[in-house]
């Protein structure tokens, strides 16, 4: 997702953060432990404890991880009772960028090398870390992903004679010609548990928001000035609507098995024998639930990928990205060796060998990666010509809350648009005043 020119395009474009420590961290506690908060479960959750434990073995640290899907609530709840984690890791900056405008993490600066961070990582990584503009590093990042990946099987592709689109009418064309064969040409599948139902619909409006009307509305879109009801944001509902169909017909079991199902289950219906679906739009990270599901799935033979194409050519080469960012909540010893470890291209190696996350550090060799899909996603990195951090995720807590359930709402009933937006566009005016 070839090699040495990936990693020399990628820091510029995304970023790396590197500092130079060992495996032990440094070495200040030998002892003890740090309580962390992650998303992470299931697989995932399974290479993250993967790359904990060379640190646990050096250092004798224990590492107590707790996986929550409803991290945002765990978080409130355990910060204003006076428990919070040491170390917590979000997928979504805004997060964690609240709780730095509360007071509640504590700044990076004297924890990290600012000097090696600053000569190896781009400002891009760097500034989002810095949310409040007071020269402070709140937040590292760890994995990557790259989003608006249009998953397919190429047996089925060749069986079928689909030829993969270059351009967004070829996506809407290959779309009908899927469709008039009887079988619906999407698996989509938005469910996540909590308040979080909903956030694999919004991969779909943010890529087509930032690729259809540019990186200037997507910019006011993510800081509150570009109403929900503007033309562009419509359009953007309706050109997702396109990809739904009327009354969701282009996808795997219409809006009952859209909204009930688990996003990480998404694939499932596309690898049935015959298929139920033909393509999906997910992340990078999507193929370890693809072989945790059917162990026996080979990247590239089974799965493969193509880059959602250009809506408006004016954006050629617009691509959404997200990452992992950490904060520590208790400035311990253990939670400052723990979160320097996380920066390395050591801990980092281990998942991205793994498969599943893209490494920020540069020092992570292309040829770790374990299939040539993952080295494709870094190489669409490469090419992005226009790069935007995922929008919902760096919107207030409220807005991006407000958003998912709009989307489900969207889903349930597209005749309901006007309505749906009118009531974002109500949300936005506190949501922004009250972050």
């Amino acid at each position: 997702m070839k090699a040495s020119t990936w990693v020399r395009a990628l820091v510029p474009l995304l970023g790396v953060i590197v500092v130079a420590v060992g495996c032990g961290a440094g070495g200040a506690s030998n002892a003890g432990s740090v309580k962390v908060i992650a998303v992470w479960s299931g697989q995932e959750q399974a290479s993250f404890m993967a790359v904990l434990k060379p640190f646990e073995d050096s250092t004798g640290i224990k590492v107590q991880y707790e996986s929550t899907r409803d991290e945002d609530a765990i978080l409130r709840t355990r910060v204003a009772a006076g428990n919070a984690p040491d170390l917590a890791a979000a997928p979504s900056p805004q997060l964690l960028t609240q709780f730095a405008k509360d007071g509640k993490v504590r700044p990076l600066n004297d924890a990290v090398d600012m000097s090696a961070l600053q000569s190896s990582t781009s400002q891009g990584w760097i500034k989002l870390g810095e949310p409040l503009s007071d020269g402070k590093l709140y937040q590292i990042f760890s994995w990557a992903a790259v989003k608006g990946l249009i998953w397919y099987d190429p047996k089925n592709f060749s069986s079928k004679g689909y030829t993969v689109p270059k351009t967004w009418q070829d996506l809407l064309s290959l779309q009908s010609q899927i469709k008039s064969s009887g079988t619906p040409p999407w698996c989509i599948a938005v469910a996540s548990g909590g308040a979080a139902d909903g956030w694999p619909a919004s991969d779909w409006l943010k890529e087509i928001v930032l690729s259809q009307a540019g990186p200037d509305v997507y910019d006011k879109w993510v800081a509150g000035k570009q109403t929900w009801t503007s033309p562009e944001i419509k359009s953007a509902f309706q050109t997702f609507g396109t990809v739904l169909g009327s009354n969701d017909s282009n996808v795997y079991g219409g809006k009952n098995t859209i909204l009930a199902t688990q996003f990480g289950d998404v694939g499932t219906p596309m690898f049935a024998n015959p298929p139920k679906c033909y393509m999906l739009n997910q992340a990078s990270f999507i193929t370890t639930f693809f072989t945790s599901a059917v162990p026996s799935l080979q990247a590239g033979t089974d799965f493969t990928f193509f880059p959602l194409p250009d809506i408006n050519t004016s954006y050629t080469g617009a691509h959404v990205v997200a990452g992992d960012s950490w904060s520590m909540f208790k400035d311990t010893p253990q939670a400052r060796q723990l979160i320097k470890y996380l920066t390395t291209a050591q801990a980092q190696d281990i998942w991205v060998k793994r498969g599943g996350k893209l490494a920020v550090s540069k020092k992570v060799s292309l040829d770790d990666y374990p299939d040539p899909l993952s080295k494709l996603s870094a190489q669409i990195l490469v090419n992005t010509q226009i790069a935007k951090y995922d929008a919902t995720d760096n919107m207030p807590t409220d807005m991006r809350n407000a958003t998912w359930k709009g989307l489900l709402k969207f889903i349930s009933n597209q005749n309901d648009l006007d309505s749906i937006l009118a009531s974002l566009d109500q949300t936005q005016k506190t949501a922004y005043t009250s972050a």
